[in-house]
């Protein structure tokens, strides 16, 4: 029996929910790292990814159009310069290509957007 041992997640506020776009993306700084945050209203859920499109090394993200795809709804953002589309709750890109992108959890409390850093 292999033993896995899970890192411990330290919950960081990084912003007001107001601070995000409805169906949209915005960048915080934490530490070195861009990090894009996704409020996609018309699901009621909240994503975080690297803020940087590993395809052409833009920070452009959170700038990107978020939807949904495939015959799970799986939730997407596209990079808003070459259109690579990137799984919301993965990371791997949806178009076929070898891109990753990071992701972190997301929790909502009292108006408060908070990021899972490990």
């Amino acid at each position: 029996m292999e033993i896995q041992v899970a890192e411990a997640v330290k919950w960081v506020m990084v912003c007001k929910t107001e601070d995000v776009p409805q169906n949209g993306g915005a960048c915080v700084k934490y530490k070195d790292e861009q990090i894009a945050i996704y409020n996609f209203a018309r699901r009621g859920e909240w994503y975080a990814t690297q803020n940087l499109c590993p395809h052409k090394q833009q920070m452009v993200l959170s700038r990107g159009m978020i939807g949904s795809t495939g015959d799970t709804c799986e939730p997407k953002v596209a990079c808003p310069f070459h259109k690579k589309a990137f799984s919301l709750i993965s990371g791997e890109c949806l178009s076929g290509e070898e891109y990753q992108l990071k992701t972190y959890p997301v929790k909502v409390e009292a108006g408060m957007v908070y990021l899972g850093i490990e």
